[in-house]
């Protein structure tokens, strides 16, 4: 917004009166926007979860520098180039070292980030039905038959 539009508007609301004004934006009376709560379902749950678990066995086989060509001593290949390097000499040498070691650091991370979501939805995807069969199980008399609506509604306080 340039300074003159801005000194506009407030000569503007000047001119409309010295009251405050507030103004909310909403929906139309009618409706619009998406129609409600947020929903997910069971399904779409298990999904996300299964992608994250691929991505992370993925990326677990795929992205391992540090133990790629593993020799002897149990260092990768990279690893062995930069100590290679560093005891002959070139300051490339102990660069890529600390490349491997951020490198592997990083991915660590990103491993366990997509093993926490998935792990995540799956327990979330198993409690939540755990919980529906026990609300299941509470809203009905003992007797089988449903209750009332007054014992319903201690559970939407």
């Amino acid at each position: 917004m340039a300074w003159e539009e801005w000194e506009q508007l407030k000569a503007d609301a000047v001119r409309r009166g010295s009251e405050q004004h507030m103004r909310l934006d909403q929906l139309p009376a009618g409706g619009g926007g998406t129609g409600g709560d947020l929903v997910v379902h069971q399904d779409d749950l298990g999904a996300v979860g299964h992608e994250a678990y691929i991505l992370h066995d993925q990326l677990r086989q795929r992205v391992d520098i540090a133990g790629v060509g593993s020799g002897r001593s149990g260092s990768g290949s990279t690893t062995q180039a930069g100590e290679e390097l560093k005891g002959s000499g070139f300051a490339m040498g102990p660069a890529l070292v600390t490349t491997v070691s951020v490198w592997t650091s990083q991915v660590k991370s990103v491993l366990q980030a997509v093993a926490h979501i998935s792990n995540h939805l799956d327990y979330s995807k198993k409690l939540h039905a755990q919980d529906d069969t026990q609300i299941a199980a509470e809203i009905r008399g003992r007797d089988g038959s449903a209750m009332s609506v007054s014992s319903l509604s201690r559970y939407f306080h």
